[in-house]
Parts: structure tokens; sequence; C-alpha cells
């Protein structure tokens, strides 16, 4: 019976790539493209398992039921040994695996032997505060008893919220998975889909870059870096290397000039995908690539580059596990965000572009540091000014739409149809990530907005939703 199975996979896969062949020379894209599905879908769902405790069925379903491709790819969870091994049809062709690492979280391998990973031993401070329970909001889980401000229409506000949980349309679902509205420092509408809760961490993507951009700004508090000097990038310390000019500015702004493909499904071999799914050292990647432009002459989004700020902050952090440490030390648990686990590539450096878990509550936390222009209950975390510098157009930016790992709503000049999202206040900015994670800062209305789902086309929405929530606030 075994043996007659594994002929059947066997004559299966032959005729895939006779197919393959048959299809053509032009066509070869679809084969290249099978690392990365294995190894995506063994990342994804290490952490998913590992990470946020969810069902694997239901991570296959819902957040890999974009691309029907990814049901020729069998994953193999060990549960014994936290992993998944992901292969073609289950054959051990393209061969991918994921390990979790106890507070580093899901890390791909990437052509690394997993006895090097799993030698790891990350000493990490504890989660504070420990009695968060009995805390009250923000720094702890406590909620208040009392009635909500008047001035808020909480049915308007319901109604909204509950609409984000219904598919109304069965061709483009939204699955929503938690959504949180903080206004003037108290939640008051949190919810979430089946099988998620208040400490479920979910995917950052890249609202992770924005968390980046403040572990840059307690540096440059602390006077170990200037953004504004040229990074030192052993890659480029030729003398005629055009790339030495490069700053940390310009790489937080978009602008270093780098050549840089960020496209995850329209271009599935893309620099990103890349990057984040078959390189080991994914800094080390994107140091290798040329410059396509003057830096500060174009604005390019690029994963790459948070990557590669990473790089430079463990530089500046000291030894591996000072590193592995310092976001602990110096950010999360000074806010209360006892959930996060942000994940490393095979060298151990963190994947600032992407890979970060946290729940609702803890990015609502971040959300009120950025609202706050980062003091937290009095104390200042952020230096004086960055969270302006954050929230500043860059200047190569088209629509003045991106600040400093941030995504902004100021636009060119004061007319509406110049802002990204005309129907939301100037000052908004965002921390946005793929598929429709955001965190909607608004300092003006004193509003903090979270959402987390897996919405495809990554448009669930917002900015009408948000304008809902901004007129039930009187």
């Amino acid at each position: 019976m075994i043996f007659t199975r594994k002929r059947i996979i066997i004559g299966l896969v032959i005729i895939l790539f006779a197919a393959a062949f048959f299809i053509g020379y032009k066509n070869r894209g679809y084969i290249e493209q099978l690392p990365i599905g294995c190894a995506f879908k063994a990342q994804t769902l290490c952490a998913a398992v590992f990470t946020s405790g969810r069902d694997p069925v239901v991570v296959e379903r819902e957040d890999m039921g974009f691309n029907p491709l990814f049901g020729l790819f069998k994953a193999k969870i060990n549960r014994e040994e936290k992993s998944v091994t992901c292969s073609l049809l289950g054959t051990g062709l393209y061969e991918k695996k994921a390990v979790h690492i106890d507070k580093l979280g899901a890390v791909l391998l990437s052509g690394v032997e997993e006895k090097v990973i799993r030698e790891w031993k990350p000493i990490i401070s504890r989660p504070e505060p420990a009695d968060s329970e009995a805390l009250a909001w923000p720094r702890g889980e406590l909620m208040p008893t009392g009635p909500t401000p008047a001035n808020i229409d909480m049915m308007k506000i319901n109604s909204a919220v509950d609409g984000l949980f219904m598919e109304k349309n069965p061709q483009k679902k939204l699955y929503t998975r938690a959504l949180l509205i903080v206004y003037d420092g108290r939640i008051i509408a949190e919810h979430y889909g089946e099988g998620i809760t208040k400490d479920t961490p979910m995917l950052s993507w890249s609202m992770a870059k924005s968390v980046t951009n403040a572990i840059v700004g307690i540096l440059v508090k602390q006077g170990k870096i200037n953004i504004n000097n040229p990074v030192s990038v052993p890659e480029w310390q030729n003398t005629n290397d055009p790339r030495r000019s490069i700053t940390l500015d310009h790489l937080l702004r978009m602008s270093s000039g780098l050549a840089w493909v960020e496209d995850y499904s329209g271009h599935p071999f893309s620099d990103v995908n890349m990057m984040l799914l078959l390189k080991p050292d994914m800094a080390a990647y994107v140091a290798s690539k040329p410059l396509a432009v003057k830096p500060d002459t174009l604005w390019s989004y690029s994963s790459g580059t948070t990557n590669l700020i990473c790089r430079i902050i463990r530089e500046k952090a000291g030894d591996r596990n000072s590193y592995w440490n310092f976001p602990r030390r110096e950010l999360f648990n000074k806010l209360g965000m006892r959930s996060v686990v942000w994940a490393a590539d095979a060298t151990g450096t963190f994947v600032g572009s992407s890979f970060l878990y946290a729940t609702a509550r803890d990015y609502a936390r971040f959300g009120l540091l950025y609202l706050n222009d980062g003091i937290w209950q009095g104390e200042r975390i952020l230096p004086a000014g960055w969270v302006t510098y954050s929230t500043t157009p860059t200047p190569a930016a088209p629509k003045g739409q991106y600040g400093a790992h941030f995504w902004l709503n100021g636009g060119k000049g004061s007319e509406p149809h110049n802002r990204p999202y005309p129907q939301l206040p100037v000052d908004s900015f965002f921390a946005m990530g793929y598929q429709g994670q955001i965190i909607a800062i608004i300092p003006s209305r004193q509003l903090v907005v979270v959402r987390l789902g897996m919405t495809y086309d990554d448009n669930w929405g917002m900015e009408p939703f948000i304008k809902t929530i901004l007129g039930a606030i009187n």
C-alpha cells in the first residue's frame, strides 16, 4: 500500500515536470516559484502554530488561500521539536524548513544547518509588567468599568466594527481578525475573529518597519547613532563605491537609491521574496544591491532597507544577546508590550521589515507612544522631535505619503485631493502592513485604530471605516 502510494506520488511529480517542460522555457517562472512557495508555507505555518497558537488547518485555508499553488506544497508539522518542513507534494523536492526558537519565533533555515540555529540560547528580559492583569490599561490589561464618554455614539461604532467581521462577498473575504479602537487613551471598542483572542500574537508584516523606527530613535536618544552620517556598511567601503554616501536618514525615508523590486504576488521572484524566503543573511543580500539612482532623488519602497537598518542596529547594540534583548529592555517592557516576538533571519538579525508578532492591544500601545509624541506615562522614550521627524513627508515621495518608516496623509500642499486619504485628518499617520494590517494614529482626534486581518488585496475599507468612527465621536 505504501509502495503504491509512493509510485503514485512519483508519477504525479513526473507528470508535473513534463507539463512544465511542455509549457515552454518562457514559463520557467512557475518552476522558479516552487522553493519560494515551500519556504513561505513553512515559515507561515511555523509562526502561526508555535508563536500565535493558531489552528494549522485554518492557517492553510485563510493565510494561503490567495494562491492555489500552495496546495501543491505539503507541510509536516513536528510539535515536539517545534518545526515545519514543506516540500513539493511531500516528496522532499524543494524542501524548506522553519524552526521555532524560544523568544525569537520562527526562523527559516535558508541553507544554514539546523544545529547552528538550535544552538542559539537567547537570554531576554522577561515580559513586563508581570502582574499585567491587575494593572490598569494601558500599562496593564485591567479595563475601566465606568460608562463610555457621553460624546461617543457607541451604536454607530459597534455597527461599523461588526461590519468588518461580516463576509458580505464570498469572492472577496476580509478575514478581519482583530479590531481595536483607543480614544483619549481608553479602549472604546475591541472585537476578535474566530479563534483569536486579546492574547493572540498576530503577524505585523510591514508594521514592523515602524517599530524599527522606534529602535533607531532610542539609539539616537542614547547618542549611539546619527541618522545624517553615512552608514557603516562593510560591503560599501571601497573608496570608489557610490553607496558610501547613503545615510540612515536615506534608508529610513526609502530614498537610498538602491536597486530593489518590492512585489509579492505580481512578481514572485522579486527581491523582497528572495530576501524574506531564500536568503539566510537578508542584510547582506540588500547590501549587495547596486545603486540605481543618486540617494535622495527617488522614493522607492523597500523592505530590504529596513533589514539593512536592523543589521546596523545590531552593530550598535553590542553582542548578539544584547542585540536580541535591546527592544525588550528599551521599548517593549516600558510600554507593557508583553506579547511581542520579533523573528530573526538565519544569522540572528531581526527581520524588521516583516516578521514581528504582537497582540492587538500591544500594537495599540505602540500607537499611543507615537500619539503622545514619544512620551509614555511621563517618561520620554523617543528623543524630542523624533515623531515630528518620522511624520515629515519625504521630499521625493510623490504625494508626500511617506515619512521615516511611517505612512502619512499630509500630501503635497493643502488640497484634500492631494492627500492619500482625503476624508481623514491631515495629521493622520500609519504603520501599515501587507494584507490590511494597520495602526492608524490621529493626534488631533486622540485616536488610535488597530486592524489585523488577511485581506488579499489590502482593501478592507480603512478610510470609510475610520471616517465613520470619527463621525461617531463628537
